[in-house]
């Protein structure tokens, strides 16, 4: 009989066309699918290179980018292991092939560790422990199969005849081919004996085999004599013999003598052309499915939620929170999609989240953007931050939907004062729950720090202007270092901005080292305070400069909160760290005599700032009670600032929620970022400034209600801490709830105006009857909202806002209608007309004299195009917290209107709001303290 010839170069290239074909169809439905083969050589061994090149060209043959990373010969394994880390962390790379044998100085264990440093998930040789180890185990399947043996079993099935219940024999015992080839035709079911260099009887046993496996590298070792009649036959040797008939000289030949058996065994590979083009079709076969594999992965972002203990009677807000044990911030960053060098982990359970991610994901288009915002707010509280929070967890942890929510880091003001922290409550809440609401990562306190450099740097500066002539000020200034003066580099900005094109600091006429050195501040005018993440009333006003070394240059001044300071502002509205810095050094602080703005980078402290903050530029990534993450980041108030946590952590929230091009609908994530205190504030401004500056677009708006609250604007009795609520708030009263609806409906076509679907979340109390949360929803409906649902997250954790979710994916169908309240180039006064007229429903303005003069100032300097950010009560619609429900017809007072220019907004003062809380006479610092026995905090909420 004569052997039947397996070609292995038909079938590889029917395996390498199949490939092709795949990557085509995979490329069709999503463009951007690129699989991407790496090799790395260490020297130039010319077999090597040559077998490089045949799999370069298989490559380029199917569609896989082909990568060759040449190292020196010389190069140690801690070398290339940094090299291969790099590649399995680079998420363009579908598989690593380390091409071996490394120089040979690299011993053994160096190799194996090098082959070991490949990442299992791109290991396409299939040599990592991890694969060789599940290949032969029976309960589990590698991710690879090595090449050489795969194309062996390939092979054998071409032809046929059973695998299972044959005798099979294999020679040799290597890890690359014997040792991977009998642990597949086991686990066919074949009957295996392995042979080597010391097995006794080679010929006999090779005679009672069906399949004949030669992998031993001796030069036609296995003879025709030796296979039983009708065998198959798989020669993987790769032997040269002298030839005189050939170029080169040598001939290839394989371990078995292919003539004599060719007559006696039913099927036989040749060499060449039999197992070699074949391992490498199946190497672009593996490339492929690894990139299949980590192309799905990468868009999978599965949150394995964590379970919670939901108890009929609801603990306190710190006893849900220290009962759950968070997951650790890796185990979380890695199931949304974040790579590990991505993270700059703070402790076990919170992290912050490199920018980087955005460029990485850019091409991703954004996931659904809500806004949560509220009706006004009352002493009862309306749980705009625990629906938040509930929401998320109902839309990633029981809808299986990438979800994010975005929400400020609490100031310690509210937190030791009394409205409390900002974690949420009940069993929706980021944990751990004290660490969010007590330093986090210490955002706030570089913000303080950099606030507050700013302030001693300003008042220093009219402290030596006002103390040196103007040549002993330029040569502090601009000193002499080794007999040479050279500007600053920040100097030249000042120098640009002044008109002064010279760049030798001893070229300045005297002129022009007055108007540079001078900065001539009007002390009137100052308007940069000292900032303290403390309620304390007392700082509200001071007088500075009254220590006897300040030469009786006294003034008054003042501290705000630190999170009213714009270094806060700026931090929420930047785009990037060199936005940041940008911003900050065009803060303005005061105006000169001359009638100039007066920056950060005028007295030359902008560097400065953006060093204090920057690592404040990074979000910091949490967790809420059942798993599904949180980007806490920036803490700017609402009713003083603008409101809103940054642009940069809702930025990556989108783009790790967000779709690839050719992903359906059902793929898409989630946003839920909350503007703070009610609709005409937090999202007001939320539209008006950070839309703007971010360029993102919402596509809906879910405002928070209860009927307490509601209650509380249709003309419910006052609420005083400490007393038992009314009657009216804990029973039936339909009459008064109807009334405050009133309140609600203003809200909702309120937020119409700007163009975004609205959704009415009816946070669900224990005292709350059917008939009144029916009047809530039926009167949100009819004020116009698309969708309204009960919601019981405080009291079920994301099970109770599940419907609350559906309606939020079913509303966000389509594209957003989103459009601005205002144009940017009308008159200040205008715009803040616009906002008191449409939003706060006023009959007009009344400016002070002071803010008349203001706008004036601002507008000369060239700041009238910059959005407004209203300062005034959280309270009322008006500035004045005694008018309920939906008043109308007032007039609001700007007392005052200041300048943030580097956050890029002007924010009225109306009224007698302060940009300093006080603390009440009864704080909640009294509950607050720690277990002596765990050291864990206690009495928090």
């Amino acid at each position: 009989m004569t052997a039947q010839i397996i070609d292995g170069t038909v079938i590889a290239k029917s395996i390498r066309d199949d490939v092709a074909q795949q990557i085509k169809a995979f490329q069709a439905q999503y463009p951007r699918f690129q699989p991407q083969l790496v090799v790395v050589q260490a020297g130039e061994r010319q077999d090597s290179t040559t077998y490089i090149r045949m799999k370069a060209k298989a490559a380029e043959e199917v569609g896989i980018k082909f990568n060759h990373v040449k190292v020196p010969e010389a190069a140690t394994a801690e070398e290339i292991i940094d090299i291969v880390k790099k590649l399995s962390d680079d998420e363009t790379v579908s598989g690593i092939l380390v091409q071996l044998p490394l120089g040979p100085h690299v011993d053994d264990d160096g190799t194996r560790a090098v082959t070991e440093a490949v990442s299992p998930e791109k290991d396409v040789d299939g040599f990592h422990a991890y694969n060789i180890g599940h290949l032969s185990s029976r309960a589990a399947s590698p991710m690879f199969v090595p090449c050489t043996p795969a194309a062996v079993i390939r092979l054998l099935e071409s032809t046929g005849v059973p695998i299972a219940g044959a005798t099979a024999v294999v020679l040799g015992r290597s890890d690359i081919v014997g040792n991977p080839v009998a642990a597949l035709l086991r686990s066919r079911d074949a009957t295996v004996t392995q042979c080597h260099s010391r097995t006794k009887n080679i010929e006999q046993i090779v005679k009672q085999a069906d399949i004949v496996v030669a992998a031993i590298g001796q030069t036609e070792f296995v003879k025709g004599s030796w296979v039983k009649p009708g065998a198959v036959v798989i020669d993987v040797g790769i032997n040269f013999i002298p030839d005189a008939t050939k170029k080169s000289g040598q001939r290839l030949v394989g371990d078995v003598e292919y003539d004599d058996a060719l007559s006696v065994a039913s099927h036989i590979t040749p060499v060449p052309g039999g197992v070699g083009p074949m391992t490498v079709a199946l190497l672009m076969e593996n490339v492929y499915n690894s990139a299949t594999r980590l192309w799905e992965k990468a868009r999978s972002r599965k949150v394995k939620p964590l379970t919670i203990d939901v108890k009929e009677k609801v603990p306190s807000d710190i006893e849900i929170a220290m009962a759950q044990t968070p997951k650790p911030v890796t185990q979380l960053a890695h199931e949304i999609g974040l790579l590990p060098d991505e993270l700059e982990s703070y402790g076990r359970f919170k992290a912050k989240v490199e920018l980087s991610v955005l460029d990485r994901l850019a091409h991703r288009k954004d996931g659904k953007y809500i806004v949560i915002a509220g009706i006004t707010p009352t002493p009862l509280g309306e749980g705009k931050s625990t629906t938040t929070i509930g929401l998320a967890q109902a839309l990633g942890a029981h809808l299986g939907r990438p979800a994010f929510a975005c929400v400020r880091q609490p100031s310690q003001g509210p937190t030791f004062g009394i409205k409390g922290g900002a974690a949420g409550g009940g069993y929706s809440q980021v944990i751990p729950m004290d660490e969010f609401n007590l330093h986090l990562t210490g955002d706030i306190h570089a913000v303080t720090a950099a606030n507050n450099l700013l302030a001693a740097a300003l008042d220093a500066r009219l402290f030596h202007e006002a103390t040196q002539s103007d040549k002993a000020l330029y040569s502090r200034l601009v000193p002499s270092k080794k007999g040479k003066r050279e500007f600053a580099p920040l100097m030249f900005k000042r120098l640009k901005k002044l008109g002064i094109d010279k760049t030798n600091p001893n070229d300045l006429t005297p002129e022009e080292i007055n108007r540079f050195a001078r900065l001539d501040i009007d002390a009137e005018t100052i308007t940069w305070n000292r900032v303290l993440d403390t309620n304390d009333r007392f700082l509200r006003k001071v007088t500075l400069g009254r220590n006897p070394t300040e030469k009786g240059h006294e003034r008054e001044a003042g501290f705000d909160i630190a999170v009213a300071s714009e270094c806060m502002a700026v931090l929420a509205l930047t785009t990037d760290l060199a936005d940041m810095r940008e911003r900050l050094g065009n803060m303005v602080v005061a105006t000169s005599k001359r009638g100039e703005a007066i920056t950060a980078d005028d007295i030359g402290v902008g560097g400065a700032l953006a060093v204090l903050m920057k690592d404040t530029v990074k979000p910091n990534l949490m967790q809420t009670i059942e798993g599904t993450p949180v980007f806490v980041h920036a803490g700017p108030f609402a009713n003083i600032a603008h409101g809103n946590s940054s642009i940069l952590a809702d930025r990556i929230a989108l783009k790790l929620a967000g779709t690839e091009e050719g992903d359906s609908s059902d793929r898409v994530g989630y946003v839920l970022t909350e503007g703070g205190f009610g609709a005409d504030m937090g999202m007001e401004k939320f539209c008006n400034i950070k839309c703007r500056v971010s360029g993102l677009k919402p596509d809906a708006t879910v405002i928070v209600a209860t009927t307490r609250a509601l209650k509380m604007h249709g003309g419910g009795p006052e609420v005083s801490p400490g007393k038992p609520l009314a009657d009216t708030y804990t029973k039936e009263d339909l009459v008064t709830l109807k009334e405050g609806c009133q309140n609600l409906a203003r809200h909702i076509q309120n937020s119409k105006k700007f163009g975004v679907k609205v959704i009415i979340a009816i946070n669900r109390f224990a005292s709350d009857t059917p008939a009144e949360l029916e009047l809530v929803r039926q009167e949100a409906l009819a004020a116009g909202a698309d969708a309204a649902l009960v919601s019981n997250h405080w009291a079920e954790g994301g099970a109770g806002a599940r419907a609350l979710a559906e309606a939020v994916i079913a509303t966000c169908e389509g594209e957003s209608g989103f459009r601005f309240l205002y144009d940017l180039n009308l008159p200040i006064a205008n715009k803040i007309e616009i906002i008191c007229k449409e939003i706060y429903h006023a009959a007009g303005i009344e400016l002070s004299e002071l803010a008349s003069k203001q706008l004036e100032t601002y507008t000369r300097q060239g700041y009238g195009n910059l959005p407004i950010c209203m300062a005034k009560t959280q309270y009322s619609f008006s500035h004045d917290p005694s008018l309920k429900n939906a008043p109308t017809g007032f007039t609001v007072p700007i007392r005052e209107v200041r300048l943030s220019a580097g956050a890029g907004f002007l924010y009225p003062i109306l009224g007698d709001m302060q940009t300093m809380p006080g603390l009440g006479t009864r704080p909640g610092f009294w509950e607050v303290g720690l277990d002596p026995q765990t050291g864990r905090v206690v009495g928090l909420f």
